[in-house]
């Protein structure tokens, strides 16, 4: 890989994970996401960033978790749901296409599925014995 695409990759790493952070903090700012993406970004850079990230609590509490592990304690499940259902709701009432607001309510109804049935919910006291694998 040229060295100009491996910086590309650091940079644009290093700015997804500093906003991953921010999300961590600010709730209407999902952090996971921003972490997934700096986790293929360092990957895809270097193999000693790679380490160091999933070396990092952000990669296990947010990337591991919940993208490879598919586990969330129930209040990350209802944290997550009310911020994205707060915006698809002011969505549908914004927006004037009635086909719009109809696919909005459609990806809300299979959001809640794939939390419901697809994310395992666990406790927060079973998440230190899972970490601790």
């Amino acid at each position: 890989m040229s060295k100009v695409k491996r910086t590309i990759y650091i940079v644009l790493g290093l700015i997804s994970f500093g906003i991953g952070v921010a999300g961590t903090v600010l709730p209407v700012l999902p952090g996971g996401p921003f972490f997934l993406f700096a986790s293929f970004c360092f990957t895809k850079s270097s193999e000693r960033l790679e380490k160091w990230y999933k070396g990092t609590s952000f990669y296990k509490r947010y990337v591991d978790r919940y993208f490879i592990k598919r586990y969330m304690t129930k209040w990350e499940k209802i944290r997550i749901n009310l911020v994205a259902d707060f915006f698809i709701v002011l969505s549908v009432i914004m927006i004037d296409f009635l086909i719009v607001k109809i696919v909005m309510i459609l990806l809300a109804l299979i959001k809640h599925y794939y939390f419901i049935f697809k994310i395992k919910t666990i406790k927060p006291d079973e998440i230190k014995l899972i970490v601790g694998e």
